[in-house]
């Protein structure tokens, strides 16, 4: 928990006096010194955005920081027009010998939610690792690390249902592995009939629409949090495509008509499950 903590008191968008907050009020008029952590993800950011040809991107917030989920509140069609430019992870530079941030450009913003609890269940894992523990679960939201099995067995880990809370649409055997799921459900509100959740897609500066919740399962969770961002944002056909090229990777998608998709490792899975 104190790790959790501290990667909190860094990352969060929420605490006005974290180093993300600092980043973002500083970085585009000049570059901002920055700790290890810090670096270490948005340098990894970076590397799935060139991977994902931009579906993720942590300059989402140049636009995403207007969306009051609790509220219900959005910005409108042209205030979303006016901010796109500054969506770009292109915008970020980075000079990591001397372990500094800045924009190229006024109204940048990043958010690192669609990575950083990820990071902090990896760096968690490795702190227990240090401590001599050889078998763990850790867990923050969507975003679970295992170490080890459970009782020689491997740990059952659900895969909840994004329209019924109770319900789940598979249950996976892992060991050392992670496993994230993104999911329209985690936080937004409703107009007029349409969700608005905050997996922004970067090309247009809305919630992504094509799918309910993507789940992946890979090596270590910075990893597979990312990436179910991504695919989400990517639908099924570009992100299945990408789960396909990357090795270690699977991957399960719910899409709006509640049609489940699983990568070819996970088969068996979609057949117990009598899906797609």
């Amino acid at each position: 928990m104190e790790e959790m903590r501290r990667i909190d008191g860094l990352m969060s968008p929420y605490k006005a006096h974290s180093e993300l907050a600092r980043v973002n009020a500083q970085a585009s008029r000049r570059a901002v010194p920055v700790g290890p952590d810090m670096l270490a993800v948005v340098q990894r950011a970076q590397r799935f955005s060139e991977l994902t040809h931009g579906a993720f991107d942590i300059t989402f917030a140049s636009v995403g920081h207007l969306y009051d989920y609790r509220n219900g509140r959005r910005p409108d069609a042209q205030t979303i027009e006016s901010l796109l430019p500054a969506i770009s992870y292109r915008h970020i530079h980075m000079d990591a010998r001397a372990g500094l941030i800045a924009f190229d450009r006024p109204g940048v913003r990043i958010d690192l939610g669609g990575i950083a609890k990820g990071y902090a269940v990896d760096r968690a894992l490795a702190r227990l690792r240090r401590l001599g523990v050889r078998h763990a679960l850790v867990s923050a939201g969507g975003d679970t690390g295992i170490l080890g099995d459970r009782l020689g067995r491997p740990w059952m880990v659900g895969i909840r249902d994004p329209r019924n809370h109770d319900a789940v649409v598979a249950m996976l055997p892992l060991q050392d592995e992670a496993l994230s799921t993104s999911g329209d459900y985690e936080r937004y509100f409703e107009e007029d009939g349409v969700r608005y959740h905050h997996i922004i897609d970067p090309g247009t500066g809305g919630s992504a629409g094509a799918l309910h919740s993507v789940s992946v399962l890979g090596p270590d969770a910075t990893t597979t949090d990312a990436l179910s961002t991504s695919l989400f944002v990517m639908g099924v056909r570009k992100g299945m495509a990408l789960v396909d090229s990357l090795d270690g990777i699977e991957a399960i998608m719910v899409d709006r008509s509640g049609e489940l998709y699983f990568s070819d490792g996970l088969a068996s899975v979609g057949t117990e499950s009598t899906a797609h």
